[in-house]
């Protein structure tokens, strides 16, 4: 297992459409999904629950929200429901992190949310740690209720977003990261 802090020196966002399979196999999705929930969990509610597409999955996924996206815009062309159909298909493995933060007599819905945030890098750093490359995304589809409801969530859930799981066919670049000094006080 790679060194954690070179791990994280090294991680980096890329793009799903410079994305190649293989993707995690079934064991090694199951050791990304478990490392991803471990993290911090006030009152132990799992507020937050995983969906994984892969293979057709992926098509079926990207049908629901090219209809979305189709029914809001009769105009849309057929070159941007092509768009819409392949969202979740540029990288072998995607996996939607789900929000189920709710009221609670004893934790707040905020420490519920933050905990789908951790859930969601958990993600991203164990695929990494596995030798994957992963994007966290969130684009229009993941703010609509009707694309939420064609992919299987109740009313009260959100996604946090989409981790996007594969092999780089690129070299990854850096970006430029925030300066510490404008951003860390010391009281």
């Amino acid at each position: 297992m790679p060194d954690a802090v070179a791990l994280l020196r090294r991680r980096r966002s890329v793009p799903p459409l410079t994305m190649t399979g293989p993707g995690p196999t079934a064991a090694e999705m199951d050791t990304i999904l478990s490392l991803a929930a471990r993290v911090p969990d006030h009152g132990k509610l799992a507020p937050w629950r995983f969906i994984v597409f892969e293979g057709e999955g992926r098509d079926r996924a990207g049908e629901a929200i090219a209809a979305v996206h189709a029914g809001r815009d009769p105009a849309a062309t057929p070159d941007r429901l092509a768009l819409e159909r392949r969202r979740l298909t540029h990288a072998p493995a995607v996996v939607a992190v789900v929000s189920r933060a709710a009221p609670h007599a004893k934790i707040p819905e905020w420490e519920q949310v933050m905990s789908a945030g951790a859930v969601s890098m958990n993600l991203v750093v164990a695929a990494n740690a596995l030798g994957f490359v992963t994007a966290w995304l969130t684009e229009w589809y993941s703010y609509d209720a009707e694309v939420a409801a064609a992919l299987g969530l109740t009313p009260q859930e959100r996604f946090a977003g989409f981790v996007h799981i594969g092999r780089p066919t690129v070299a990854v670049e850096d970006r430029v990261r925030p300066v510490l000094a404008e951003l860390v006080t010391r009281f």
